[in-house]
């Protein structure tokens, strides 16, 4: 039996994030397609990756970039987008143990995603800084290397090619919400609540002046304001 400090380690991480670092190649690569397309170059699509590791932020960062979008508004849809990821560093330190510092904290919530933080979180101890650091180093190694691959196939690819893969990012988004979305009704209402904003938004008289930035804004904010107010997640009683 796997005991608590063999699968606490920096190895025992790597071997953990492997999985996630394989995963995030086929989607980064994507990504770095869509950032050739707008006109980014290879190395700024790739710095991109390697200073800001959030999939969902990236590829609404490209969108407002592409239409020219204010810093304000870049800034306000960042925010929105990942402020899931503040959340979530919270809750794991709540399973960090003594090796943790606050500079190492900073250090390691910068690698905090969904699925390291659905790793991280679901074992049955304490967390290390060690063991952190493996589980955040192959993924994203594996985010930066999609990137830099799709950056380079995008800008040697003929343009019918590289546009016809662009949709790919739509496949992915489907691929996420569709699962949770059939199993759970809050998500399904959250989701077409979204999508019903964003029509009424595009195609209303004057509305549909919105810039894109803005409009990420009040959708999220909107559709995870009725989630929260309609569908409460329970608090567990002892």
């Amino acid at each position: 039996m796997e005991t608590a400090k063999s699968s606490n380690n920096f190895f025992a991480g790597i071997k953990d994030g492997i999985p996630i670092g394989l995963g995030y190649l086929s989607v980064s690569f994507t990504f770095g397609i869509m950032a050739v397309n707008s006109g980014l170059s290879v190395w700024i699509a790739v710095l991109i990756s390697m200073t800001n590791l959030t999939s969902a932020g990236q590829f609404a960062g490209i969108g407002l970039i592409s239409a020219g979008a204010s810093y304000i508004e870049m800034a306000l849809a960042q925010f929105v987008i990942n402020l899931r990821y503040s959340l979530m560093s919270l809750s794991l330190t709540q399973k960090t143990d003594n090796s943790f510092n606050i500079l190492q904290r900073l250090i390691l919530s910068f690698g905090i995603t969904d699925e390291v933080f659905a790793v991280a979180s679901g074992k049955a101890h304490d967390i290390s800084t060690k063991y952190m650091y493996g589980l955040i180093t192959v993924p994203y190694l594996g985010w930066a290397a999609g990137t830099l691959f799709g950056a380079i196939a995008g800008s040697i690819l003929p343009d019918s090619v590289s546009s016809a893969m662009n949709i790919a990012i739509y496949g992915m988004f489907l691929a996420i919400i569709i699962p949770p979305a059939k199993k759970a009704r809050p998500v399904l209402w959250v989701t077409i609540l979204s999508v019903v904003i964003s029509l009424l938004l595009h195609y209303t008289p004057y509305l549909n002046k919105l810039s894109e930035g803005f409009v990420i804004i009040i959708c999220a904010l909107t559709a995870s304001g009725f989630g929260a107010l309609f569908f409460p997640v329970k608090e567990a009683t002892k």
